[in-house]
């Protein structure tokens, strides 16, 4: 790690966001902590980053939008996506807009700091054994509807020809762990 690189954390929680800049600053990067949206085009017009660990929900926005305009900012730049939601379909539109890697929530400082120091992503070498189950295989369905329509709720419901009430609480809860 050269001294110019710059961390920003965008997280709206406050307490993670703090204790992953604490560790970060530990092992020596230069880390600010943006909560939103607004901060953080505000603090990557001010100083451009060369690395970002982005979440994906950012107080009920996507954080997938900030990717497009942190890269015309600093093309160079390495965005890891952290999500306590993960889905298939979020992973693929964060790689499709630039992203370097997308981990799940809880994801420790380590994993943190392969995913941002790796050059290439590197596949798991052998492929699961196990089938998705059919909650899982629901929640991912409906993420990937849900990113279609551009986290639009009742759009989504509308083409899962589910009433919006329904679909809310299928979102609220934690995906399905496999």
């Amino acid at each position: 790690m050269s001294d110019s690189e710059d961390l920003l954390i965008i997280e709206d929680d406050a307490v993670f966001g703090r204790v992953l800049a604490q560790a970060l600053t530990r092992r020596g990067y230069a880390v600010r902590h943006a909560n939103g949206l607004n901060e953080a085009l505000a603090m990557a017009d001010a100083q451009a980053p060369s690395q970002v660990v982005l979440d994906l929900n950012l107080g009920g926005n996507s954080g997938l939008a900030l990717i497009k305009p942190l890269l015309a900012r600093s093309p160079d730049c390495r965005i890891v996506v952290l999500t306590g939601y993960a889905s298939i379909a979020t992973a693929v539109d964060a790689i499709k807009l630039g992203a370097t890697h997308y981990l799940a929530k809880p994801a420790d400082v380590a994993a943190i700091l392969k995913a941002l120091q790796a050059e290439d992503f590197e596949p798991e070498t052998e492929a699961p054994s196990d089938t998705l189950s059919i909650s899982r295989l629901e929640w991912e369905h409906i993420q990937r509807v849900l990113a279609e329509h551009e986290g639009n709720i009742s759009a989504t419901a509308r083409a899962l020809k589910m009433h919006r009430r329904t679909l809310q609480r299928k979102l609220a809860k934690r995906p399905v762990q496999e």
